[in-house]
């Protein structure tokens, strides 16, 4: 081992997931932002985290309305995902934009998201600071998955994305 520098070593961290979690605000308006920090925490009963940087639209979206939908994209969904990851949802409607498709869903406000291969519905219950963001637990109340076949899309590093 040689000690680097902290960007070179973190490099290391891909391939890692690519999630999307949806958000609505307090009149129901849906957004989506794309995340690599996602992890479950609980078997049971079943949670998961997302981590949202305190400037994010998000980040005031949760603090408002505190569900989310953790939805798993495909590897067809990289061109959405880098698009839900690069624009805001206070400037642009990203289901308008990406051609996603909004589902209902049964036990929170935000939708689901039709294209993806998995939807948790999830009720915040928890939530700790880290420095420039907050990580959000949330309780799974409902889960959801596609009967089309395909691989979860993943952060290959230097701009490459692709199925694992």
């Amino acid at each position: 081992m040689k000690q680097v520098g902290l960007d070179q070593a973190w490099a290391r961290k891909c391939p890692e997931q690519v999630a999307l979690a949806v958000t609505v605000s307090e009149d129901g308006k849906p957004d989506i932002i794309t995340l690599g920090w996602v992890m479950p925490t609980s078997g049971q009963p079943p949670m998961c985290a997302i981590s949202i940087g305190l400037t994010r639209y998000t980040h005031e979206l949760l603090e408002r309305v505190p569900e989310f939908v953790l939805a798993l994209p495909g590897e067809d969904m990289e061109q959405a995902c880098v698009y839900c990851g690069t624009y805001s949802g206070r400037d642009v409607d990203k289901f308008k934009e990406t051609g996603l498709t909004p589902l209902p869903a049964t036990k929170v406000r935000p939708p689901l998201i039709a294209e993806c291969l998995a939807n948790l519905e999830c009720r915040v219950v928890g939530k700790i600071r880290t420095g420039d963001h907050t990580i959000f637990a949330g309780e799974i109340v409902a889960a959801h998955h596609s009967d089309k076949p395909g691989h979860r899309l993943f952060n290959l590093g230097g701009g490459r994305y692709g199925g694992l």
